[in-house]
C-alpha cells in the first residue's frame, strides 16, 4: 500500500483527533465515485465504532488510518501533507490515481482507455473547454471499438471533431493492444442514412 502522510499531515490530524476526546478515535479515507472525473479524496473522523470489517489499516507513530478496501486501487500514490502559511496551514490530499486507478497491460481494456483519456487526452482538450469520455466498447471484426463521446468545446465543430478522433484515436490505438480503433457516439455510419437517398 502506497500512501504517504508526512509528519507535518500527522501531528496536524493527531491534535484534531484529541480535541474530539474519544477514545480510540481514529482517521478513515476514502474515495467517493471513485474512478470517474467527480472523484474526491476524503478524511473522516473514524471511532473504534464506525469502523468497518474490510477496512484495511495503517498504524502511525501518533495517528491511526482505516482505509475503505474499495478505494484502495484510487489512493495508490497518494500523499497527506500539511502546509504551514501566513493563514496557519492547510491539509493537502494529492491522489493522482482517484479520478482513474493505476493501470497495467492486464487491466480490463476499458479501464485502460479511461486512463489515457483521463491522465493524457483531456487535460490537453480542457483548455478548449472540451472533454472526451467512453461510452461503451464494441466487438468487430477488425478488433475491438471504442465508442467516445466528444463533449464541451470540442462539440459540434466537425473541424475539431476529425482532428480531435484521428488525434485521440492514433494515442489509443497505439497504446492498446486489441483496439482497432475508435467511433464518435456521434458519428453515424452511411449505412443508417442510406434510406434517406
Amino acid at each position: 500500500m502506497n500512501i504517504t502522510v508526512t509528519e507535518s499531515a500527522e501531528i496536524y490530524l493527531a491534535e484534531l483527533l484529541e480535541k474530539q476526546n474519544v477514545e480510540g478515535i481514529a482517521v478513515r479515507m476514502f474515495v467517493t465515485q471513485p474512478g470517474t472525473p467527480y472523484a474526491e479524496t476524503c478524511l473522516a473522523y473514524c471511532r473504534p465504532d464506525e469502523v468497518v470489517e474490510d477496512d484495511v489499516v495503517m498504524k502511525k507513530e501518533k495517528v491511526t488510518f482505516y482505509f475503505e478496501k474499495n478505494s484502495l486501487p484510487y489512493l495508490e500514490e497518494a500523499t497527506v501533507d500539511f502546509a504551514t502559511d501566513r493563514m496557519g496551514g492547510q491539509l493537502t490530499i494529492k491522489a493522482p490515481n482517484a479520478k482513474v486507478p493505476k493501470v497495467s497491460d492486464d487491466s480490463p481494456m476499458e479501464e485502460q482507455i479511461n486512463y489515457i483519456l483521463y491522465a493524457d487526452i483531456n487535460p490537453g482538450l480542457s483548455s478548449h473547454g472540451g472533454e472526451v469520455k467512453l461510452i461503451e466498447l464494441v466487438e468487430e471484426e477488425a478488433g475491438h471499438i471504442a465508442i467516445l463521446q466528444f463533449g464541451g468545446g470540442c462539440q459540434g465543430c466537425s473541424a475539431v471533431d476529425m482532428t480531435l478522433k484521428d488525434g485521440v484515436e492514433k494515442t489509443l490505438v497505439e497504446r492498446i493492444q486489441g483496439l482497432a480503433g475508435v467511433r464518435d457516439v456521434t458519428d453515424h455510419t452511411v449505412t443508417d442514412n442510406a434510406y434517406y437517398k
